[in-house]
C-alpha cells in the first residue's frame, strides 16, 4: 500500500510484526491522522479488533493471528486466547478461520511466530491474485462503484475490492471509481478515499444514496469486498451493500465480491445463518462525538447486510472467478 508520510510516498503494511510487537495503523484516525499503534499482549489486540482500530475481514484475521502469537509469549492460556478474539467481532468469517489455523499450527509443534508470519503474507498474496483474476473485469475507461473499504487498509495489502482497480491502473487503464461515503462510519469516504488519492486513481465521494442515481448514469461494474459468504454464494458484506446489487440487477450492471477462500463459511448454508454485528447507536446518531439527530432518538445501527446469490455476477478468489453455484467446487477443492 503506497501512503505519503510528510509529503513522500512509501510503502506500508495496515500491520505487521516486528520486534516482539503487533505494530498497526490505527484505522480511526485516517485520513486525519497516520498513527501506528504497537501491542505485547493478545488482549490489546483483542481490544483493537473489538474498537475497529484495525477493520476488514482479512485484516482482522492477521490481526487475531498475531494476536495468537502475542499470547504463547503473555502467558496466556491457547483455548482463553482463542475464545477472547473470537467474541470480538461476529460477522468476519476471516476471524474465526485465522484462529483456528493458529491453534492448529501452535498444537501441531509449529513456531508460532512462523505460523502467524506465513498466514500474514498468505493473505498478501492471495489479494495479489485476487486483482490479477479481477483486473480483466475492469475495461479500459470503466466507471467502477465500490463501497466501505476492501483496500489494503482491510487486507494488509493490495486488497480485494480494490485490488482488480490497483492492477488495471498500473496497467494503464483509463478509470473512475465512484466511492460510496458508507454511513455510518464512512470508511468509503475516509478510507477508500484515502487509498485511490494515495495512488492516484481518478475517484469521488459519493453519498451512499446517491448510488443508484449514477448507476443509471454509466456504472459499468460494482466490486465490493465480503465478510463472510455462505455455501450457495450469498454473502454478506457493509450496510448497504445489498441494495446496490439488487439495484445492479435491474439496471444489468455486473455485480462481483472480492474475497480469498479464508471468507467462505462452508459451515452455513445460506446467508440467513450469517451472524449479524449490531454495534451501538451513538454511530448514527453522533459525528465526532456530537449529537446530529435530537437527543432522545433511538437508532438501529446493524453493521452488514446479506446479498442473495441471484444477484451475484461471480465471487473474485484467488483461484479465478466463480460463480455463486460453484462455490461447493471449491469446497470439495479444499478437502
Amino acid at each position: 500500500m503506497k501512503i505519503s508520510v510528510e509529503g513522500r510516498p512509501q510503502e506500508m503494511r495496515a500491520l505487521w510484526y516486528e520486534g516482539g510487537k503487533v505494530i498497526m495503523i490505527d484505522q480511526r484516525l485516517l485520513p486525519n491522522m497516520l498513527r501506528l499503534v504497537r501491542f505485547t499482549k493478545c488482549g490489546e489486540v483483542a481490544a483493537s479488533i473489538k474498537d475497529m482500530t484495525v477493520r476488514g475481514a482479512p485484516a482482522i484475521g492477521v490481526a487475531a493471528a498475531y494476536g495468537m502469537l502475542l499470547a504463547t509469549k503473555d502467558g496466556s492460556n491457547l483455548d482463553d486466547a482463542a475464545k477472547m478474539l473470537k467474541a470480538t467481532r461476529p460477522t468476519a468469517h476471516d476471524l474465526f478461520f485465522a484462529v483456528d489455523s493458529m491453534v492448529e499450527s501452535i498444537r501441531a509443534g509449529k513456531d508460532p511466530e512462523e505460523a502467524a508470519r506465513s498466514y500474514a503474507d498468505a493473505i498478501v498474496d492471495k489479494c495479489r491474485k485476487i486483482g490479477e483474476y479481477g483486473e480483466p473485469l475492469i475495461k479500459d475507461g470503466a466507471n467502477v462503484m465500490t463501497h466501505c473499504n476492501a483496500g489494503a487498509l482491510a487486507t494488509v495489502d493490495y486488497g480485494t475490492a480494490l485490488a482488480p482497480m490497483r492492477l488495471a491502473w498500473k496497467k494503464g487503464k483509463k478509470m473512475f471509481v465512484y466511492v460510496s461515503e458508507t454511513r455510518p462510519r464512512l470508511q468509503g469516504m475516509k478510507l477508500t478515499a484515502f487509498e485511490l488519492l494515495n495512488e492516484g486513481i481518478p475517484h469521488a465521494i459519493i453519498p451512499d444514496g446517491a448510488s443508484g442515481h449514477f448507476m443509471r448514469k454509466g456504472v459499468d461494474v460494482i466490486i465490493v469486498g465480503a465478510d463472510r459468504i455462505a455455501s450457495n454464494g450469498d454473502f454478506a458484506n457493509k450496510i448497504g451493500t445489498y441494495e446496490k446489487a439488487v439495484l445492479a440487477k435491474e439496471l444489468g450492471i455486473p455485480f462481483y465480491t472480492a474475497a480469498p477462500i479464508s471468507t467462505f463459511d462452508f459451515s452455513i448454508e445460506d446467508g440467513n445463518q450469517i451472524p449479524i454485528e449490531d454495534r451501538s447507536e451513538d454511530e448514527v446518531t453522533m459525528i465526532d462525538g456530537h449529537f446530529m439527530a435530537p437527543e432522545g432518538c433511538r437508532a438501529l445501527n446493524p453493521s452488514f447486510d446479506v446479498t442473495p446469490n441471484k444477484y451475484v455476477t461471480g465471487i473474485i478468489t484467488e483461484i479465478g472467478v466463480i460463480k455463486p453455484n460453484e462455490v461447493g467446487k471449491v469446497r470439495r477443492m479444499l478437502k
